[in-house]
């Protein structure tokens, strides 16, 4: 009759019966990808600032010539830290000598340097879990907190204490969805200079 709607065939029910299993797979299978991206491994790299000036020159000193490079050497050896994705963020305290060690790999990845108090361990620990939970994160501190930073992230509680004119040590802490913290200490340092060379005054 003129006016009635024609009623479209329903598909064969053995057609439904398929259409039901795929449409299940591709809602598991967003579901895992969306899981196990959500759980990837967190790594958190910490070194110490470079060479610094005295403090006799003032409380927040910069950094030396020697810094200066073995700062540009840091970001060389950082660049392509994950050769797929990159470096996803950078922090650095307070003070000018981190905030310059940072400012050569910022400036190459153009990302910002994020500021941190150096006293609040824990509170920079969970701003990184929470805002940066699977990715790869630089932070700059100091020889006298980088240990208590990597064990409140579960990391080892056996770091070696950093000595005066130590600066060139990477500690890489990952933190895997499932499984034991790992720290690992490696180096990037400029060779070693003579004893005579060295700085005599070295801040923290």
């Amino acid at each position: 009759m003129l006016g009635e709607r024609k009623k479209l065939p329903k598909p064969p029910r053995h057609r439904q019966a398929q259409l039901i299993p795929i449409g299940g797979f591709v809602v598991v299978a967003i579901g895992l990808a969306w899981f196990f991206e959500s759980q990837a491994t967190t790594t958190i790299i910490f070194v110490r600032h470079t060479d610094a000036a005295s403090t006799a020159l003032g409380d927040d000193p910069s950094l030396t010539e020697q810094g200066r490079r073995r700062a540009e050497l840091l970001a060389a050896t950082l660049i392509d830290v994950d050769v797929v994705a990159g470096m996803d963020a950078i922090y650095a305290t307070e003070y000018r000598r981190t905030q310059e060690t940072a400012a050569p790999l910022s400036a190459r990845l153009d990302l910002p340097v994020t500021a941190a108090d150096a006293a609040d361990v824990e509170g920079l620990i969970a701003r990184i879990l929470k805002a940066h939970k699977g990715k790869i994160t630089l932070v700059v501190a100091h020889s006298d907190t980088i240990a208590r930073l990597i064990a409140e992230l579960g990391g080892s509680k056996n770091v070696p204490a950093i000595e005066p004119g130590e600066y060139g040590n990477l500690y890489i802490v990952t933190i895997p969805w499932f499984g034991k913290v790992k720290t690992l200490r490696l180096r990037y340092d400029l060779p070693w200079p003579p004893a005579s060379q060295r700085l005599t005054t070295i801040t923290p």
